[in-house]
C-alpha cells in the first residue's frame, strides 16, 4: 500500500503472497504454476482481481477490501495470533523418571467435566516414546501429573527393532465419540515407514484412571509413510471421517464403522496441500482434532516452508456436512516459534499442537516446543472465526 500524497512511500504490505497457484487450472496449462494478474476493480468493499492462470485461462478472485487493508498492519496480525502463556513451558522432562527423562511434548487434549486432560508424548533416554498424563482446571496450571506412563508400546509394529533409534507411540490425538475416547497415534518400530494406529478407552475408565486401553490396530497401508491422523467426533451420512497425512498433504477418508480390526483407511481424499512460495510450501499436516462451530469445522494444521525448517500453524474451515470440502484457509501462520524453548530443543524451531480445547469461548492449544517441552497458547474463538468466515462471502 502506497501513501496517497507520496506514492514513493510504502505504508503497508502483506506478509506473504496474496494469491498463489492452487487450483488445477493454475497448476496445469501452457505455462504451469502461474497466476498473472493484469486488472483489478473495487466495488463497494470488494476487491476483484482478474488474472491469467497457467497462461491458458482467464480467472478472477475476490477479497474483502477492509480485511486486506487491516492485514497489512502488524497490530492486526498480532491479534490474529495465538498468545502463549507466561507460565510456559507447563510440562518439562523429569530426569528421575526414565520413561520421560529426554522429552515431554506434542500433547493431545480433551475437555471432560470442565477439566482439561492432557495425554503427552514422552521420550526416554533410549528414545522410546510412550504417553504420559497431566490435568489442568484453568487451562494453564498443571494440578495433576502421573508418575507412570498411561500408554506404552504393546504390539510388534511399535516395538524397537534397532537400539537407540526412535520407536514407540508418537503424537497422540484424542476424540470422544459416544461413550468412548479414541486415540489416534503414530506407531513406529524404527525401521519401516511410520503408520497410523488407533486404540480406545471408555470415558468412565479414562476419568477414573483405569487405563484399560483396547488392542491397537494399524489402519493405514503397509509401506506408506502415513501419520498425523485424527477422527471427527460424529458420524456423517457417508460414515466416520478421518484425516491423515500422506506424503506432504492432508488427506481424508470415510470409514464405515469404528471396528478397526476390520476397518482401514483406503483413500486419500485431498483436503489441502502445500502452497507455492508460502510459509507452508513444503508440507502440511493435521495439528489437533477439529472443533465444530456454527460456520464449519475449525481445523488447525502445521506447515513447513521449502526455504527453511520452521514449523508454523495455520487454520482451515471445513464444511459441516462434508468435511472433505474446504471453505476457507488462513493466508498467514497464526502461531510460530518465538521463545527459546521453541527455537532450541531436540528439534529446533518447532511448535507442534496435537490438542485443542474450547472453554468459555477461548481456544486453548497444547503444543510441543522444540520437540522437548509442552506449552499452551490461547485465542478467542470469535477472532479466528471472523477472519475465516469473512472469506466465505467472496
Amino acid at each position: 500500500m502506497l501513501d496517497l500524497k507520496d506514492p514513493r512511500k510504502i505504508i503497508g504490505r502483506t506478509n506473504g503472497p496474496l494469491l498463489v497457484p492452487e487450483e488445477s487450472y493454475e497448476l496445469s496449462g501452457y505455462v504451469p504454476n502461474v497466476i498473472f494478474p493484469t486488472g483489478a476493480l473495487v466495488e463497494k468493499n470488494t476487491l476483484t482481481i482478474y488474472y491469467g492462470a497457467a497462461d491458458t485461462t482467464v480467472c478472477s478472485a475476490r477479497v474483502n477490501l477492509t480485511d486486506l487493508i487491516f492485514s497489512m498492519h502488524y497490530e492486526y496480525r498480532d491479534r490474529f495470533h495465538f498468545k502463549r502463556s507466561l507460565k510456559n513451558p507447563i510440562i518439562v522432562p523429569k530426569t528421575e523418571n526414565n520413561w520421560e527423562a529426554r522429552a515431554t511434548f506434542n500433547p493431545g487434549a480433551i475437555l471432560l467435566n470442565e477439566k482439561i486432560h492432557l495425554v503427552y508424548r514422552a521420550m526416554s533416554l533410549d528414545n522410546i516414546s510412550t504417553f504420559g498424563y497431566a490435568m489442568t482446571k484453568n487451562g494453564t496450571d498443571i494440578i495433576k501429573r502421573l508418575f507412570l506412563p498411561i500408554y506404552i508400546p504393546r504390539e510388534d509394529f511399535e516395538n524397537k527393532k534397532i537400539d537407540n533409534k526412535n520407536s514407540g507411540c508418537e503424537d497422540p490425538r484424542l476424540t470422544k465419540i459416544g461413550k468412548n475416547i479414541y486415540l489416534c497415534y503414530t506407531a513406529y518400530d524404527g525401521i519401516g515407514p511410520p503408520r497410523v494406529a488407533i486404540s480406545s478407552i471408555t470415558e468412565k475408565d479414562f476419568i477414573s484412571h483405569h487405563w484399560k486401553w483396547e488392542k491397537p490396530f494399524l489402519i493405514t497401508p503397509q509401506g506408506l509413510d502415513d501419520k498425523d491422523a485424527c477422527l471427527f467426533p460424529k458420524k456423517f451420512p457417508l460414515g466416520y471421517f478421518i484425516l491423515h497425512r500422506v506424503g506432504n498433504e492432508i488427506c481424508g477418508d470415510y470409514l464405515n464403522s469404528l471396528d478397526f480390526k476390520n476397518e482401514t483407511v483406503k483413500k486419500c481424499l485431498r483436503i489441502i496441500g502445500p502452497r507455492i512460495n508460502m510459509w507452508d510450501s513444503y508440507k502440511v499436516g493435521v495439528s489437533a482434532p477439529p472443533i465444530r462451530t456454527k460456520y464449519g469445522w475449525l481445523l488447525l494444521y502445521h506447515g513447513v516452508s521449502k526455504s527453511h525448517n520452521i514449523y508454523r500453524i495455520g487454520c482451515v474451515l471445513l464444511d459441516l456436512k462434508d468435511p472433505a470440502i474446504v471453505l476457507a484457509r488462513s493466508t498467514e501462520p497464526i502461531f510460530e516459534p518465538e521463545e527459546q524453548y521453541e527455537k532450541n530443543g531436540i528439534v529446533n524451531n518447532v511448535v507442534f499442537p496435537c490438542g485443542m480445547v474450547l472453554k468459555s469461548k477461548l481456544l486453548y492449544i497444547y503444543y510441543g516446543g522444540g520437540d522437548r517441552v509442552v506449552g499452551v497458547a490461547t485465542m478467542e474463538l470469535d477472532v479466528i472465526l471472523k477472519a475465516l468466515v469473512h472469506s466465505l462471502k467472496y
